[in-house]
């Protein structure tokens, strides 16, 4: 029974493999939310793109705000909509572009480094502040109804908002892209496969957004490297994760030990899928 998606939304998100906006956290949430990045940046004495990188992802695992979010009800119940009842939270990222900076992301698909069998990863991109076409908005391709990978570099992209500067080098069709404007407090849902790209923010604000990584726990990594994920709805009878906890405390000792073993398999694991992927194409 669907929760939050209508029939036409869930057809739209299979045929373009992208679907904005949807509305979820109130005013009050949204401030819960940067007040939690505010003591975070606080603490580590920068903002968190200048820190060391593995600030930038698995927030849930350190913070219990961040956690509360990943379980947001009106995200997983749009979440459960496109990939079923049973539902892991595998990584998580900040995408924060400073204003006036020259952050942005080339044209890039975000499963091309992943190694998930098979590709059914929804990204649940989450608005702090106002994410507009001038402040560098997500701008997503139609897969069509057909999506499929793409060749990809991890070119190290200077200003690159994206960890290895990936970047789709094949030939594609970059016409008719959709401009995926949030307000603050909205999300939108992308696959893994969604090709897309962002522009640097040249609005006066900064554009804080948060992109929450969810599968199904039958997914699994294509990896001798064995990742770390949490269950946030439903049952995982498959074991191909590692689960952890929610975080007790804030920062606190246990969860940072958590947060960096998760961290430091991730990292690894995307390494290998680096490799992986240029011999896949190298032969292809």
């Amino acid at each position: 029974m669907t929760k939050a998606l209508t029939p036409e939304q869930i057809a739209s998100y299979r045929y373009n493999g992208f679907l904005y906006p949807i509305p979820a956290l109130t005013p009050h949430e949204v401030a819960t939310c940067l007040a939690g990045l505010a003591r975070l940046e606080r603490e580590l004495g920068s903002p968190v793109a200048e820190a060391d990188v593995k600030w930038r992802s698995h927030g849930y695992a350190h913070s219990p705000w961040l956690n509360d979010l990943v379980r947001h009800p009106r995200i997983l119940d749009a979440v459960e909509d496109a990939i079923g009842p049973n539902i892991l939270v595998w990584t998580s990222t900040f995408f924060i572009k400073e204003r006036g900076s020259k952050t942005f992301a080339a044209w890039h698909q975000d499963g091309a480094f992943f190694g998930l069998e098979p590709h059914e990863q929804v990204c649940a991109w989450v608005a702090l502040t106002d994410a507009t076409r001038e402040a560098g908005c997500m701008e997503m391709l139609s897969g069509r109804g057909e999506p499929r990978l793409l060749h990809h570099e991890a070119m190290g992209l200077k200003n690159s908002i994206n960890r290895a500067g990936q970047t789709i080098v094949e030939p594609f069709d970059k016409r008719n892209a959709t401009a995926m404007a949030l307000r603050a407090g909205e999300f939108s849902l992308h696959h893994e496969l969604a090709v897309h790209r962002s522009a640097p923010n040249h609005a006066a604000h900064r554009r804080v957004g948060i992109g929450l990584n969810y599968l199904p726990p039958h997914v699994r990594v294509n990896s001798p490297v064995r990742l770390k994920a949490m269950l946030v709805r439903g049952e995982d009878r498959c074991g191909n994760f590692d689960l952890i906890d929610p975080p007790a405390g804030e920062r606190d000792a246990a969860a940072l030990a958590v947060h960096q073993q998760v961290s430091e398999r991730y990292r690894e694991n995307y390494k290998v899928q680096v490799e992986r992927h240029a011999q896949q194409f190298a032969t292809a």
